[in-house]
């Protein structure tokens, strides 16, 4: 049985190899019951304290700690083995990477966490919606940096020249950049929305022929909701160059109305008229406090009045046009004053 234990593999006896795999073994029971201690005893005794911070450290340090074992227990039971220096450098290398990617893992996490624990809240109290979109920019830019910074940081511990590979990839980014440059158009256009503000989600907008309500904003497009109902995604390249008309951005909207009464109608029956769309405009609380209503002239088949009303900011326009429309056709009907149509009189002579 020693004989057996003593014959060798690869410059290491069968006992070397079977006490490599011993370590390993102890190293993933060892790591169980650090990551048993850490969810269990740990992380309940951070509960019951009065901050969060503590929590939401444990929480995040768990796997790390756990993968960081791993590492060294693989470490241990490598340089335990007889190995060639090429085995040895590899495993080296392979190690160093390994810890600075644990290292950008746990960093990640939590400052993950920590965005997610302590400004989400005050970005969801806020009133501002772009906020809201600026968020998971905000995350999504700031895991690209930190894994960007653990690449190169890896590769360099690891040995390699960082410098002289990217500058080798340098033809090839240039025709990668050529390829995605309207990828690249999309995200300066979605910067530039997120800082110029031109609208932000539910303003109504019109841009290349298109009239609806912002419903999402995204690094790559945005997504408008068109009075008919449609859905519209609009690449973010576009805004750079197009002309954008908020129309939520007005002060109050301008609503004029032509109206007509046939030519029977009395001086009397005008200037009722004339009141009439006077008291409709003071009435309704959606309405600015000036209006116009005059009777503006003489046309070929009718009297005319124009009336004029601004409907104030954050309020439904259609709806406030529905309702004055009716209340004016109520209230003319109610006050015998008959709305003209196109007509033509005929006037023959009798021939002797």
């Amino acid at each position: 049985m020693t004989e057996f234990f003593e014959k060798t593999f690869y410059n290491n006896t069968i006992a070397e190899w079977a006490i490599a795999l011993g370590i390993m073994a102890a190293t993933f029971m060892l790591a169980k019951i650090v990551f048993w201690v850490l969810s269990q005893v740990v992380k309940k005794a951070a509960a019951k304290t009065k901050t969060k911070l503590d929590d939401i450290i444990v929480d995040m340090v768990e796997e790390p700690v756990v993968f960081a074992i791993l590492i060294a227990g693989f470490w241990y039971s490598v340089g335990y083995l007889n190995t060639t220096a090429g085995v040895d450098d590899f495993t080296l290398k392979v190690l160093y990477i390994l810890i600075t990617f644990n290292v950008a893992w746990f960093i990640v996490r939590l400052i993950d966490a920590l965005l997610v624990e302590y400004l989400s809240p005050l970005v969801e109290k806020s009133d501002s919606d772009l906020d809201d979109q600026l968020l998971p920019v905000i995350r999504k830019v700031m895991k690209a940096v930190f894994w960007t910074i653990a690449i190169v940081v890896g590769l360099n511990n690891a040995g390699y020249d960082v410098g002289a590979l990217i500058a080798g990839l340098g033809i090839g980014g240039l025709a990668f950049a050529m390829a995605a440059k309207d990828s690249v158009a999309n995200l300066f256009g979605g910067i530039t929305v997120f800082t110029d503000k031109p609208f932000v989600i539910n303003d109504r907008i019109k841009i290349l022929g298109f009239d609806g309500s912002v419903k999402e904003i995204g690094i790559r497009s945005t997504k408008l909701v068109t009075l008919e109902g449609r859905r519209v995604t609009i690449p973010n390249s576009v805004f750079i160059d197009s002309a954008i008309e908020n129309v939520t951005s007005e002060p109050s909207r301008k609503v004029p109305m032509a109206l007509g009464l046939t030519y029977d109608t009395s001086h009397e029956d005008v200037e009722k008229a004339l009141e009439i769309l006077k008291g409709i405009a003071k009435t309704n609380t959606s309405l600015e406090e000036n209006h116009v209503a005059i009777f503006s002239g003489f046309g070929d088949f009718s009297l005319n009045i124009t009336f004029i009303y601004w409907i104030k900011p954050g309020e439904d326009n259609f709806a406030i046009q529905n309702v004055i429309n009716f209340e004016i056709l109520k209230q003319f009907n109610e006050a015998k004053l008959d709305f003209a149509f196109p007509t033509q009189t005929i006037i023959t002579e009798k021939g002797s």
